[in-house]
């Protein structure tokens, strides 16, 4: 596992081995080694893939959810009086 400071506030941890992308019934998926877990993740756990312009990410956090949670936020603070009639 490879460990550097990307920014002040987190670190990129890359796993040491490449992971090739392989056949898994009718789907496609890939194998992570137990290093994951030193990453604080588990089976079970979902990542989302996003494409990113330095190329390819999984991450736990989800961009549309993320961008549609702040839509609504913004849609509730311009209209905080529909909240409370919708709320009725």
């Amino acid at each position: 596992m490879v460990e550097f400071t990307a920014a002040p506030s987190w670190k990129v941890i890359a796993l040491s081995d490449a992971v090739k992308i392989r056949r898994i019934g009718n789907s496609l998926g890939v194998t992570l080694s137990e290093q994951v877990r030193e990453m604080g993740l588990g089976e079970g756990d979902s990542l989302f893939v996003v494409k990113t312009r330095d190329g390819i990410e999984l991450t736990p956090y989800d961009p549309d959810f993320a961008e549609a949670l702040e839509a609504g936020r913004d849609f509730m603070r311009r209209f905080p009086n529909a909240m409370k009639k919708l709320a009725e």
